[in-house]
């Protein structure tokens, strides 16, 4: 059976401006190539079980030759793959998507094309520059400043420069004096704005305006990176005032957030919404233990349990599951008291209609223990939903207390995971300024698993408790502790070291103008 191949732009970088339809083709796929433009957090939107095909295409610098692409694309199908072709920006702007549909086309391999948002659009805009503007221009032009080897610009520079709007050039920066000649040569004014604008939606985002005489030596000796596009029009001179991304608290920082795919999403939106580069990375994932006999054993004896007391959101969510698919409900519960080892666990309460009646001042299992022991009586039954491996300051605590009886339930176990998109190693390695965000010691161990070759001496862990840290102090990291173990505070941690990080940066370094 043929299988099809989508045509799915990723947009500029940052994984916000990916179309909902292009991430939910992306996550039901069997087969993903890549280019080298895709940011990281789409990369780790791909299923851990899909197979993987970088593609990557830089300047001088192509894993795949075209030919050898479009062939792997139409084989994948062939063999009844669901195939995502994943591309920078928009697949039909200078993405060459047309040349990779002409084969499949040519075979009646069925495809789909999903636009994407194109940088000549989105990278000004997030530099604070309108390609259009009723007081300064009423047209905007896409051009590729890309050349064949040994060969002129092709570029019709004097009609560009009669036209009177903004000029967007796309892959162009290594031809960037040439451009600027080009268009003053062919009459444009030796001073019309121009604008260099660096990796444009990610951390390393940068904004350099001049005029079309002095771009380029300033592109010199600012040491501009690729990929950088350029813009020319008077349109750009309202950068100064329309900035935005470079004002959010986190702009400029880099975040693995480790957390499992499934719980990864509340930590990563407040990080992104305050203008941080989010990567997630799951490196654990947890699963429900199967044919639990423990469990629906202790189900079919819950109103003997004073106390049911629960050490993560995993443990809520399991525990519920299984005492739905035993036939029971709530109202089974309703003389048992409910501790919660912290306010995310009191939360995945919350979301089954129970509110906590224990939360301990700091958020562990031995403070947790300390606080249960003022409230348990003689012939108290106490059962922990939890882990099938975890400290055992909780049940040593509580065991400690005379006369009550603990059961230490096993529902489900951390299993570790390594991504192979986006390339751990590599990613702390080109970005060293990429922090490590930590919730759990699983994610921990699961990070050093996933990234083995890094040097882990040189990755800084911001860790929501003390054993976290404890975890990561163990593999050498450099650690920094959240003053509660709780999503405000980590937070909190990420935007204190952030700060600290661009005050040093601000003092040793020009920034762009």
């Amino acid at each position: 059976m043929t299988g099809k191949v989508w045509l799915v732009g990723a947009g500029p970088s940052d994984v916000g401006l990916l179309t909902i339809k292009g991430k939910e083709v992306l996550q039901k796929a069997d087969v993903v190539v890549y280019d080298a433009l895709v940011g990281s957090g789409i990369l780790a939107l791909i299923p851990p079980e899909a197979e993987t095909i970088n593609a990557g295409k830089r300047a001088s610098n192509h894993l795949l030759r075209q030919e050898q692409t479009n062939e792997i694309l139409l084989q994948k199908a062939l063999e009844g793959k669901r195939v995502v072709r994943l591309k920078g920006g928009d697949p039909f702007l200078f993405g060459r998507g047309g040349e990779e549909l002409e084969l499949l086309s040519q075979h009646g391999v069925p495809y789909e094309v999903v636009p994407g948002v194109t940088s000549a659009i989105s990278v000004p805009a997030y530099c604070g520059i309108p390609v259009t503007h009723r007081d300064y221009c009423s047209s905007v032009h896409i051009i590729t400043g890309h050349k064949k080897k040994n060969e002129p610009l092709d570029i019709p520079f004097r009609a560009l420069a009669e036209t009177g709007g903004t000029l967007v050039f796309l892959m162009g920066i290594s031809n960037l004096r040439e451009i600027c000649t080009g268009l003053i040569r062919g009459g444009m004014p030796e001073d019309m704005p121009a604008a260099v604008l660096q990796k444009g939606t990610t951390a390393e985002q940068r904004t350099l305006v001049a005029d079309l005489a002095t771009l380029p030596d300033r592109a010199e000796e600012e040491k501009v990176e690729m990929p950088a596009i350029i813009v020319v029009g008077r349109v750009c001179t309202l950068s100064a005032r329309f900035s935005w991304a470079e004002k959010l608290p986190l702009f400029g920082c880099r975040v693995a957030v480790t957390r499992p795919r499934q719980r990864a999403g509340t930590l990563s939106g407040r990080l992104a919404e305050l203008g941080a580069q989010v990567i997630e990375v799951p490196t654990i994932r947890t699963r429900a233990l199967e044919n639990n006999r423990a469990l629906f054993r202790a189900l079919e004896e819950i109103e003997t349990y004073r106390w049911l007391v629960f050490t993560s959101t995993a443990g809520v969510e399991v525990f519920f599951h299984g005492l739905l698919e035993a036939g029971r409900d709530v109202r089974c519960l309703a003389n048992a008291g409910f501790a919660a080892v912290g306010s995310g666990t009191a939360a995945a309460l919350r979301q089954y209609g129970i509110a906590a009646d224990l939360i301990p001042r700091v958020s562990d299992g031995e403070h947790l223990a300390q606080a249960m022991a003022e409230k348990l009586c003689p012939g108290d039954r106490i059962l922990i939903p939890r882990a099938r491996v975890g400290g055992q300051a909780l049940t040593e605590g509580l065991k400690a207390v005379p006369g009550v009886e603990v059961t230490d339930l096993p529902v489900y176990e951390t299993v570790l995971e390594k991504p192979e998109t986006p390339d751990l190693v590599k990613e702390f390695t080109e970005h060293p300024q990429t922090v490590a965000v930590f919730t759990s010691a699983s994610t921990v161990r699961g990070f050093a698993a996933a990234a083995e070759g890094l040097d882990l001496r040189n990755v800084t862990a911001l860790c929501i408790g003390s054993q976290t840290a404890g975890a990561a102090r163990e593999l050498g990291m450099q650690t920094k502790t959240a003053e509660k173990a709780t999503i405000d505070a980590l937070v909190a941690l990420v935007e204190a070291h952030h700060g600290i990080r661009m005050e040093s940066f601000d003092s040793g370094v020009s920034k762009w103008k």
